[in-house]
């Protein structure tokens, strides 16, 4: 599920993606789903992402693609092939010229979405890719995996620059701090979220108080709140200091 903060009551607030493939859009003024997306069933999807502008949506499918759509027309504009395994997760840069995939193959990729191109493979994770994050600047993407580690890519270097030894089982999630990026969020099947510094990768603090999993972490805009949620059926608010 992923929340647009911004939109009014009348709009695309929030957008939900299901096993059998379904993908509904909702707002705030009903509780039913304003439109669907059609088109990946029987193939599930994992990830839906809003595109910086709020006018697009990514989703992820288990059909080994990625999609965009364009929220005002409800059409696909962009059907992306390249993943030999189903698609996990989706991010975007921040100025929105480049998406960051994730997948089963181990595989992450950037993609231009302004020729639809993937522009960099990003290889050397030992387990399915499961998150994807990209920085402030855009110059810097992270990935996270089932190999326990994080890793930072230099787009202008066209290589990873650090692996972080994240956590001691699968991590599910990356994040960066939206404003400048000083630091970057990490959750675990190790049942913990950890803060880590950037660009120095320090540990700076660990979340911990889930009693199963954590899939899934954010950060919130104003850098207050983190949000996390977990196998346990519950999610948590934290507010760490984050100054």
């Amino acid at each position: 599920m992923e929340l647009e903060v911004e939109s009014s009551a009348r709009e695309c607030a929030m957008a939900s993606c299901a096993y059998d493939g379904a993908v509904n859009l909702w707002n705030f003024a009903s509780d039913q789903p304003m439109a669907s997306l059609a088109g990946h069933s029987p193939h599930r999807v994992a990830r839906v992402e809003f595109h910086p502008s709020g006018r697009f949506l990514a989703t992820t499918v288990f059909d080994h693609s990625w999609r965009l759509w364009d929220l005002q027309s409800g059409k696909e504009v962009l059907h992306q092939e390249g993943h030999t395994k189903p698609v996990y997760c989706v991010a975007f840069q921040v100025d929105g010229s480049l998406a960051i995939t994730g997948s089963m193959d181990a595989f992450g990729r950037v993609w231009d979405l302004r020729t639809g191109r993937c522009v960099m493979l990003l290889a050397g994770h030992g387990g399915a890719v499961l998150g994807a994050a990209g920085a402030p600047g855009g110059a810097l993407v992270a990935t996270a995996a089932a190999d326990h580690t994080a890793r930072v890519w230099d787009l202008r270097a066209r290589r990873c620059v650090y692996t972080l030894p994240a956590h001691t089982s699968t991590v599910t999630d990356i994040r960066y701090q939206r404003s400048h990026g000083h630091f970057l969020l990490t959750a675990s099947y190790d049942q913990s979220a950890k803060l880590w510094s950037s660009p120095a990768h320090h540990p700076l603090r660990t979340l911990s108080g889930h009693d199963n999993k954590v899939m899934s972490a954010d950060i919130s805009f104003d850098n207050k709140y983190i949000a996390t949620s977990s196998y346990d059926r519950t999610f948590k608010l934290w507010a760490p200091d984050l100054a």
